[in-house]
């Protein structure tokens, strides 16, 4: 019970992960930018957002938004960002289903321990890639982004990568650690019974003799 109970957390932990991943993706909110000095951006009450699909600009009586839509352009930061997060997005999809189909709870026609365990290694190698993608991306885009216009604060939607990253890693490192140890069938072949006229163990006959050798 305790090991299917790990194997469904890391489950549940890489589903959020995946779900923050696809936030981070598809919102704007990245990093808070200042085209100005610090001093001027908060007197003026003017801050810039980027994302990896559109750069804001945000003031009291005014919210603009211009599309990243011309890719050849873009710095490189942002196209191996934008890579990253995909990838990492479109995996989740395998990678849980894999995960799901791996738990002790489902069954599938002739499944066996040895598929359910291929199925949680291919997963949790999945998730964890994920992970690793997301990291890369929360990271190398804000320090791209001070390098090139000076950067002012973390957004939501890195929040939301940070912590996405951090469940697919957390979720995918316990299925990795748990997918060995699922409860194998006991063998027949060192198997007793117990003979009442002999008083002693006997090793288990094979099954098509075991109805002739089994006295009572």
């Amino acid at each position: 019970m305790a090991h299917m109970c790990r194997r469904v957390a890391g489950s549940v932990a890489s589903c959020a992960g995946w779900v923050g991943l696809i936030v981070a993706t598809a919102t704007n909110d990245w990093v808070s930018t200042c085209d100005y000095s610090v001093a001027t951006c908060v007197r003026l009450d003017e801050l810039g957002t980027q994302g990896l699909w559109a750069d804001c600009v945000i003031a009291p009586a005014l919210y603009h938004c211009v599309s990243l839509n011309q890719i050849l352009s873009l710095p490189a930061y942002i196209q191996v960002c934008r890579a990253l997060m995909i990838t990492a997005c479109l995996l989740g999809l395998p990678a849980i289903l894999l995960v799901l189909l791996s738990l002790p709870c489902v069954r599938l026609a002739n499944d066996s321990s040895a598929i359910k365990r291929c199925r949680a290694l291919v997963g949790a190698v999945l998730i964890l890639i994920m992970a690793v993608f997301g990291i890369i991306s929360t990271i190398w885009f804000p320090i791209g982004t001070n390098q090139e216009k000076g950067l002012m604060a973390f957004g939501f939607s890195l929040y939301a990568g940070w912590v996405g990253s951090g469940l697919c890693l957390i979720g995918g490192t316990v299925i990795l650690c748990c997918r060995g140890t699922d409860g194998a069938a006991p063998s027949r072949e060192n198997s007793f019974y117990y003979s009442r006229q002999a008083g002693r163990a006997m090793p288990l006959d094979p099954p098509a003799n075991h109805a002739k050798s089994v006295h009572v």
